[in-house]
């Protein structure tokens, strides 16, 4: 990962595995009919974080960044009428958070929609430098297909 065009993190061949299922699972929870109307609300069930990759050590040299992102609900107030009588309105957004050796950190708030893309935009990064950087296999399964593994139903 780049930040301004300095190196800012790096995506090794597990988290990427683990990347490309997030991938595959927020594609598919968009596509499921659910409680939350809005595809853009829909995450995959369970954790509200979806991901946490941080320092083994402050001394570790490989990978010197963090990411992380966690799904909240945030709750709006819709009034209806001069009464004041209304109900509450609940969106859900990925909040993916990063920081860097230097200790500056970024946040975004995003949709479901715009959490897919960047983690296919991310996880191809990764694939193309470890399949070309790493002298693997073009066509390597450590990271390529790795969100396309048949689940069984």
């Amino acid at each position: 990962m780049h930040r301004d065009g300095a190196p800012y993190g790096m995506v090794g061949e597990r988290c990427g595995w683990l990347l490309a299922r997030l991938a595959r699972g927020v594609t598919e929870a968009r596509e499921e009919a659910n409680e939350w109307g809005d595809p853009d609300d829909r995450f995959p069930r369970g954790e509200e974080e979806l991901f946490a990759f941080r320092y083994r050590a402050r001394t570790d040299i490989v990978g010197r960044g963090e990411l992380r992102c966690q799904v909240r609900t945030i709750p709006v107030w819709k009034p209806r009428g001069p009464q004041a009588r209304g109900e509450w309105h609940l969106t859900r957004r990925a909040f993916v958070e990063a920081w860097g050796t230097s200790g500056i950190g970024l946040r975004a708030v995003l949709t479901s929609s715009q959490l897919a893309t960047f983690l296919q935009a991310l996880v191809a990064e990764a694939e193309d430098r470890l399949g070309t950087c790493f002298g693997m296999e073009r066509n390597s399964n450590l990271i390529n297909g790795a969100g396309t593994i048949a689940r069984p139903r």
